[in-house]
C-alpha cells in the first residue's frame, strides 16, 4: 500500500503560478507511472500530466507549454509546476501512482489539493 499526499494548492490570480507536490509514503520505482489528474465541479477527472516508467512525459493539450511535471525517485516525490494559470485550471488536483506487479495493475491516489484561479 502506498499513500500519496499532495500539497501546494491554493488561490492565485490568472497569469500566476503554483507548484504542486506529491509525497509518497513508500519508495517510488522507476517502473511506476506517475500522473497528475484534476477534476472540476460537474466534470470527470481528467489526466493533466504523466511521467511514464521510461521517463517520457505527456501533457493534456490544455496545459502544454504551461505545466511541467517532474519526479524525484530518490525523494519519492513528484511535482507539477503550473505557470500562466487560467480560470479554467480551477479544479481539485490529484496525484496518481500506477504500478504493475505480476500482471496486476494497482492505482494509488492522493486526497487531492484545491487549485482556484481567479480572473
Amino acid at each position: 500500500q502506498v499513500q500519496l499526499v499532495e500539497s501546494g494548492g491554493g488561490l492565485v490570480q490568472a497569469g500566476g503560478s503554483l507548484r504542486l507536490s506529491c509525497a509518497a509514503s513508500r519508495s517510488i520505482s522507476s517502473t511506476d507511472t506517475m500522473g497528475w489528474y484534476r477534476q472540476a465541479p460537474g466534470n470527470q477527472r481528467e489526466l493533466v500530466a504523466v511521467i511514464a516508467s521510461g521517463g517520457s512525459t505527456g501533457y493534456a493539450d490544455s496545459v502544454k507549454g504551461r505545466f511541467i511535471m517532474s519526479r524525484d525517485n530518490a525523494r519519492n516525490t513528484v511535482s507539477l509546476q503550473m505557470n500562466s494559470l487560467e480560470p479554467e485550471d480551477t479544479a481539485v488536483y490529484y496525484c496518481n501512482l500506477r504500478r504493475s506487479s505480476w500482471g496486476v495493475r494497482y492505482d494509488y491516489w492522493g486526497q487531492g489539493t484545491q487549485v482556484t484561479v481567479s480572473s
